[in-house]
């Protein structure tokens, strides 16, 4: 992976300490977005979860906005969403944009992973939904992504399957 691209991805993780977006609670920060994880799964411990992360990106002339979402999906019952987004200089390529999505996505994944099991909550699975698929111009780089993501531990999700980045963290790039 370019370290460049990895390197921005880290620097992130201070961003994050700043706020996320709830369209129910509005601004919160990345300790009482997690308490509402908590509470959202405590409030229906016996139902099933999938805990996505994903993002998505709109490159402009100027620069590339880029969203990182993270959805608590009560499966079949609704589910809770949270995003951050933040302005990049533009890149050199799709593929940059593409690969620099991931880090994002991974980046988080091992936050929330990290939080996760320290709050008791170690057997939650963590998907990445990436913005890659079969039809497009990310066809190509589906195998080095879904590696990257895999290698790291978590499950990798793409289009048509990967909500979490395609109409989550898409919705919030314009």
């Amino acid at each position: 992976m370019n370290q460049g691209v990895a390197a921005g991805a880290a620097a992130q993780v201070e961003e994050w300490d700043k706020e996320f977006t709830s369209p129910t609670l509005g601004s919160v920060s990345f300790d009482a977005m997690f308490t509402e994880i908590q509470r959202y799964v405590q409030s229906s411990p016996e139902d099933p979860y999938k805990l996505i992360v994903g993002a998505d990106s709109q490159a402009k002339e100027q620069e590339v906005t880029f969203v990182t979402a993270i959805v608590l999906h009560r499966v079949g019952k609704g589910a809770r969403y949270f995003y951050q987004r933040h302005s990049h200089r533009p890149m050199a390529s799709l593929r940059q944009r593409i690969f620099y999505e991931a880090s994002l996505s991974l980046t988080l994944a091992g936050r929330l992973a990290e939080r996760l099991a320290e709050s008791g909550y170690a057997s939650f699975n963590i998907e990445i939904h990436l913005d890659v698929g079969p039809r497009g111009d990310t066809r190509e780089l589906i195998r080095e992504i879904v590696g990257m993501v895999t290698g790291s531990g978590f499950d990798a999700k793409i289009k048509p399957d990967s909500f979490g980045a395609s109409t989550v963290a898409d919705k919030y790039t314009k």
